[in-house]
């Protein structure tokens, strides 16, 4: 649906782009199959003919240019972000090759046990996250947690900042998200709130932004700065006291949260999802679940240990470990 590596949003394109770019570093050759206009250097590009994901036609057009891809560059290996259903031709005409299916996002039990039974024991699959391989296990089949990443590299590590730094809210626009917490906990703790990210134009989480966000941005202490890039992604993190996202739903990850540790910003959230498998409390940031919790996490946001934020980033989420964890399961699934 978007550019590899995509210009601003898009988790799951940057995460292909920075495996493609660290690959190619270590020597071995990689082809991408991606939206027109994908920017990545690789040894083959394709493009999907196909650019609306719940047309049937589309979906049926570009499962075959994936297998074309795959025959065309003489892969070893074919490893899925996008979905499912685009390998049904590779499944049933190649059993052979390698396939490993990655998740960031909630599983159905059902489309696992179809595709396994089509695609035998050369169909693998990873989720970002141990929450999300529980949902996949349900289906059966090799199930391995890589958690989604961040190339360390890119994001400045801040081992202080200002007692008066803001909280950050950085995320989609939406309810499930819990951006109007966030602006109920800057209130509450009479701390300025930056919130970045895209809204939704239209339906009910347009109402929501009108209803819930638009009458408290004042410019002052709570203010708004729309989308951001990389660059004034990482300025913006680094700056924060902390990053407050308090998700009202079950997180599959959030690359934003291994953002945050990246740059030394600790996180107040909500445990749901994955969310404990990437925060620690009292050690890298805090659970809540109300307001009052929130303003108590905030008041004690100055006996966090900012470099300990840090090297749980690079110990745990980095590019180059998580890179490594797929290059084995790569290995394991050619023998």
């Amino acid at each position: 649906m978007l550019p590899v590596p995509p210009l601003k949003y898009g988790g799951i394109e940057r995460i292909a782009a920075s495996l493609i770019e660290e690959y190619k570093s270590r020597g071995h050759q990689v082809a991408l199959l991606a939206k027109a206009g994908s920017t990545s250097v690789v040894d083959r590009f394709y493009v999907w003919p196909g650019e609306n994901v719940s047309d049937k036609r589309d979906t049926f057009i570009n499962a075959h240019a994936l297998w074309r891809a795959a025959r065309d560059f003489k892969a070893d290996l074919v490893h899925s972000f996008s979905r499912l259903a685009y390998l049904i031709p590779l499944l049933i005409l190649n059993r052979r090759l390698p396939k490993i299916m990655s998740y960031q996002r909630h599983v159905g039990a059902r489309q696992i046990r179809w595709s396994r039974r089509m695609g035998g024991p050369q169909l693998r699959f990873t989720g970002c996250s141990n929450f999300i391989c529980e949902q996949g296990r349900v289906g059966g089949g090799a199930w391995h947690a890589i958690p989604n990443f961040v190339d360390t590299r890119k994001f400045d590590f801040v081992s202080a900042v200002e007692k008066d730094a803001p909280l950050v809210f950085l995320s989609r626009i939406e309810s499930i998200k819990g951006v109007d917490l966030a602006i109920a906990i800057a209130k509450k703790t009479q701390r300025r709130l930056i919130i970045a990210g895209n809204r939704i134009e239209s339906g009910p989480e347009a109402k929501f932004f009108a209803e819930k966000v638009a009458p408290h941005l004042d410019q002052h202490q709570i203010e708004w700065i729309g989308e951001v890039d990389d660059t004034a992604k990482n300025k913006l993190l680094g700056s924060a006291a902390a990053l407050v996202v308090p998700v009202q739903w079950d997180e599959p990850f959030g690359i934003v949260f291994a953002e945050a540790l990246a740059t030394g910003t600790p996180v107040i959230t909500c445990a749901r999802g994955a969310l404990p498998e990437i925060v620690t409390p009292g050690k890298t940031g805090f659970f809540i679940t109300n307001v009052e919790e929130a303003a108590l996490a905030v008041s004690q946001i100055p006996t966090l240990d900012r470099t300990a934020c840090r090297v749980v980033a690079e110990t745990k989420f980095s590019l180059s470990v998580c890179a490594d964890q797929y290059l084995t399961l790569y290995k394991e699934s050619l023998k």
